[in-house]
Order: structure tokens, then sequence, then C-alpha cells
């Protein structure tokens, strides 16, 4: 069994509150998907301000094919989530060591329009991390990946021919006006 067939996901209130109950992570993504916690991270490089994104393996259930952040997931009944960030980086992308990792967006939620027959509905802070090196992604979770400025991924979101995951081209709008994002291409970022 895999590390994904494995996961269990934690439903939670509209605040994002465990209501108590579990449910398997492939079985819980469905036309009907339950509120559930999850967490996006975007990986950033130091040396150029580079966000890494990927493109979600064409055999995954949810969302498959897409381009997205860097990372996401669900943490495990009783995980902090930032460890829940530090293992899925590890597994899908082979970062294990992210740095300065931090909390930017802590209340964000959505839910997709059907995608392929499957809802997406998460409550999912969303995170930054910093890599100094390339990943190693995992094949059976990420189909393709790039190191792209600020400027070019939101050139990027624009394009509806694009296949960008849906809570990517969400969480721009907030994200934009968020340090260390609302920061990135300016000169003397990171000095």
């Amino acid at each position: 069994m895999t590390e994904t067939e494995s996961e269990h996901v934690v439903f939670v209130t509209e605040d994002g509150v465990p209501t108590g109950e579990t449910g398997p992570k492939l079985a819980s993504h469905h036309a009907e998907t339950r509120l559930h916690l999850a967490f996006s991270c975007y990986v950033l490089r130091r040396s150029d301000q580079a966000l890494l994104i990927t493109q979600r393996a064409q055999d995954k259930k949810v969302w498959p094919g897409v381009w997205t952040n860097s990372v996401c997931g669900h943490p495990a009944p009783g995980e902090a989530l930032e460890d829940a960030v530090r293992r899925r980086a590890a597994y899908e992308i082979g970062l294990p060591e992210l740095a300065d990792l931090r909390c930017v967006l802590p209340s964000y939620r959505y839910r997709t329009p059907p995608f392929e027959g499957i809802v997406e509905n998460e409550f999912c802070p969303v995170f930054v991390a910093w890599a100094d090196r390339d990943p190693e992604p995992n094949p059976a979770e990420v189909g393709g990946w790039r190191w792209v400025s600020w400027a070019d991924y939101a050139q990027l979101l624009q394009d509806p021919g694009a296949g960008v995951s849906y809570w990517a081209k969400d969480q721009y709008a907030q994200l934009k006006t968020e340090e260390p994002f609302s920061l990135l291409g300016q000169q003397n970022f990171g000095a």
C-alpha cells in the first residue's frame, strides 16, 4: 500500500475545527466531498525569487494533469500542519528540507466546481517556504515541474488553455498582497 492509499483526511467545520471524524483520502474525494483539512505550499528559490510550480501526475484521482503550486496535501489525524507540509514536500517533490516555512493564509477555504466528477472542498491554510535546490519529484505525484518568476506565474494563471488548478488561481488573489509575494520581483528583495 502506498502512502496515498493509506492516508486519511480530517473532516472539519466551516471554521477549520476538526469534527473528530476522518475518512480514507481517496474514497473521501467525489462529487459531494465533505469539507476537510488540507494545505498548499509555495516553494521559492532564494537565488532568483523563482516559484516552483508542479504539474499533477496524470494518474491522480483529483485534478490530474493540471499545473498548480509547489505542493499540496492533507495532514494526518493529529499531525501538525507544518509537519504535514514537510512530509508531503519530501514525498511529492523530494525536498525534505524547506527553509523558513510559515503560514501566510491561515484561514483560506475553497470549494471547486466539478473536475472530471470530483469536487475539492477544503479548509486549506497556505504556506510559503524556501529551497536552494531543484526538486526530485515522485512520478506518482508529479508529472512535470519548473521554476517561474512571479510575473510569469501571474500570466500562466490568466491563460485559459494552461490547465491550472482552481485553487492556484483562487489563492493568487490573496497571495499577491501578502509578503513575500508582494515583494517578488523587486530589485533588493532578499538582499
